[in-house]
């Protein structure tokens, strides 16, 4: 694959032949980001598990302590006062069976999270074949599935963001922006760290951090020490 100039010469910053320990891989990660515009840093773990079984799925959610630097649009599905809860925590969109069918109907995805009462949850069901793979299904253990709807809204605009591992065992999630810095993005880093391997399965065997690694959008990518963590 054919690389640009820019992109050519940040990368000669990074020995990709080295694991960073987490402070030196940030530092370089903000050092990397030098588009015109300000970028996302992504985090990428892979795991020593097999997400084919039920017993080594790895999956949660957290907040973050500086958040994400991304303002997510929140769907909540609710009636009642739970819907006045919602509409007044600053959820953007708060319905029943109207979104559910404007979902299935039009394919409308205007939303980044989704939030749902657990009496609304046979109703949704029938979407989770299309909500699932982009990963908005609605889960207890995300906390998105819940009858505190105000607090699961106003997590999410703070900050909370769901992990959870795709086919190939790897977590992909982003931690903050590159005009954060160093100290924020670091400590953004490591309570998604935390939760990962506090996340560990007790079916896994072998090394749990296989690989893990973070880049800003455009770029190289920074091989952090799977050791100097946890």
């Amino acid at each position: 694959m054919k690389r640009g100039k820019r992109y050519t010469e940040l990368a000669k910053l990074v020995d990709r032949s080295v694991s960073y320990d987490p402070s030196e891989a940030v530092r370089l990660v903000v050092e990397t980001g030098k588009a015109k515009f300000d970028e996302m840093v992504e985090l990428h773990v892979r795991l020593g598990v097999d997400s084919r079984h039920a017993d080594q799925q790895v999956r949660g959610a957290v907040v973050l302590p500086h958040g994400t630097g991304r303002t997510k649009r929140v769907l909540v599905i609710a009636k009642g006062p739970k819907a006045d809860e919602a509409q007044a925590a600053g959820a953007e969109y708060v319905g029943a069976e109207e979104y559910i069918d404007k979902i299935a109907n039009e394919n409308w995805f205007d939303f980044d999270a989704l939030i749902a009462t657990p009496d609304m949850m046979p109703k949704l069901g029938r979407l989770g074949k299309v909500l699932g793979p982009k990963g908005l299904m609605p889960t207890p253990k995300a906390g998105t599935v819940t009858m505190d709807v105000a607090k699961a809204v106003t997590d999410i605009k703070a900050g909370k963001i769901e992990y959870r591992l795709d086919k190939t065992n790897i977590i992909h999630c982003p931690i903050g922006k590159v005009s954060f810095g160093q100290e924020k993005l670091e400590e953004n880093f490591k309570t998604i760290m935390d939760a990962i391997i506090k996340a560990k399965p007790s079916a896994a065997k072998g090394q749990y951090l296989k690989n893990v690694s973070i880049c800003a959008t455009m770029g190289p990518g920074i091989r952090v020490n799977p050791a100097k963590l946890g």
